[in-house]
């Protein structure tokens, strides 16, 4: 895997919004723009935002999309990235491309999940230099309005008809919402307009889902700040595609669960593995818009992949990439090296590879009573057969290895642990299992 990957470099200097936008097209991240955004972009530098959720202690990939838009913002020297963490409104909950009411959550836990977000973050931006990347929380705005100010200064700029037209809503009235999630994309526009007004934050960014808060908030700086409909527009919005697998499937879930920045939450194990199974007809897509990898780089990789499909280099260097981005260049390389030595043709004799492969593969334990017993009691133990009679014909078969060396009797001695410390057991090219001493 390549060791020159420039997992947070940030280009200084400033190119041109003109830039940031090519660059969102030709990796298929523009689905939205509000009139006016280039125009704004075209003139110089500005700052736009992301909001972020801080409902969970992580960050899921689903959040990948618009991480990038504000990293190429950034990148390409055409602005400031701001990322807003609802700390007000993860009290209440966006209704958007959700079927049901979300928890609420007390200040200690929205605390928590903020300083996670924080880190997280840290890998995609830079918080330091000329176009240093912030951080805000809505609660310290939100939290200032008194429920009667909130209504005459915000709530009189919305009418029902035009809250009940946003998509987030519908989908929701037949099922059910609350005034509470009713009165989200008010609070989001008020996010918009403080930000503008406080900041000069210029820019709102998100995914399609979010296009109606995004548009609910223009629309109420407008109204606050006496524009006309048809006068140039103070602030601008831009949305990236949802992303979908060829399947259909949402992107970032799996049969677990979502899959979370979070080593905690996701294994890094798991985190790459989850890159490397990725289908070939998605594998360009996701090279396009969730890495750095230029264009030229992304097409040689889709050429190697027509012509070696077998051996999956478009898929092998997204899980790199992701896996060096969220969780370091030290452990992607590792979990290079545990793939190829699980499900490559070496021999599994690094004791680093095999602390992870016991840990997601959920190993067992041994003695020395084990150490100093059978070979057909240890595969029972291990579970790579369920019986001494299968581990027998196994045996006999000749199927049945420890430490990568076939075992060729019953009654052979076991092998000396790895690094003193691990047993290897494969049954078959489909069954493997992991033992470390206790």
């Amino acid at each position: 895997m390549p060791r020159d990957s420039n997992i947070n470099h940030v280009n200084t200097r400033s190119r041109s919004g003109s830039s940031f936008i090519a660059e969102l097209e030709w990796r298929g991240l523009l689905q939205d723009e509000s009139v006016g955004a280039r125009d704004r972009l075209a003139r110089g530098p500005t700052s736009a935002y992301v909001g972020f959720d801080p409902s969970a202690p992580s960050l899921h990939v689903g959040h990948l999309l618009p991480i990038q838009m504000l990293a190429h913002l950034q990148r390409t020297g055409a602005g400031v990235p701001v990322g807003l963490v609802g700390g007000g409104t993860g009290m209440i909950g966006d209704p958007s491309g959700r079927s049901a009411e979300r928890n609420l959550l007390d200040e200690q836990t929205l605390d928590a999940n903020r300083a996670a977000i924080r880190d997280q973050l840290e890998r995609f931006l830079d918080f330091s230099g000329s176009f240093a990347a912030r951080l805000l929380d809505n609660r310290d705005w939100l939290g200032r309005y008194g429920l009667l100010e909130y209504l005459r200064d915000i709530g009189k700029h919305f009418t029902l008809s035009y809250m009940l037209g946003k998509e987030s809503v519908k989908t929701r009235m037949e099922a059910g919402i609350s005034f509470t999630e009713f009165s989200y994309m008010t609070l989001q526009a008020t996010d918009f307009l403080h930000l503008h007004r406080d900041h000069g934050v210029e820019m709102q960014m998100g995914g399609a889902d979010q296009w109606g808060n995004i548009t609910a908030g223009l629309e109420l700086i407008r109204r606050v700040m006496g524009r006309a409909e048809e006068e140039e527009s103070l602030a601008h919005g831009l949305s990236c595609p949802l992303l979908l697998t060829s399947t259909g499937a949402k992107f970032g879930k799996t049969a677990a669960g979502a899959v979370w920045l979070s080593a905690e939450l996701t294994a890094p194990y798991d985190f790459y593995q989850y890159w490397i199974g990725q289908d070939d007809r998605d594998v360009g897509v996701m090279l396009r818009r969730l890495t750095l990898l230029s264009a030229d780089e992304i097409h040689a990789l889709e050429e190697e992949q027509q012509r070696v499909p077998e051996e999956r280099p478009a898929q092998r260097r997204l899980g790199w990439e992701m896996t060096a981005r969220v969780h370091g260049r030290e452990e992607a390389d590792l979990q290079v090296r545990v793939a190829e030595a699980a499900f490559g043709a070496g021999r599994l004799r690094d004791a680093d590879v095999l602390d992870v492969l016991w840990r997601a593969l959920g190993g067992f334990e041994f003695g020395e009573e084990q150490l100093t017993g059978d070979v057909l009691g240890v595969a029972v133990a291990s579970g790579v057969v369920t019986s001494r009679s299968e581990g027998r014909r196994l045996i006999e078969q000749g199927g049945l290895s420890i430490n990568d060396e076939r075992v060729a009797a019953v009654d052979a001695p076991l092998p000396p642990p790895v690094g003193d410390r691990y047993i290897v057991l494969r049954a078959g090219k489909k069954r493997l299992a992991i033992g470390r001493r206790r």
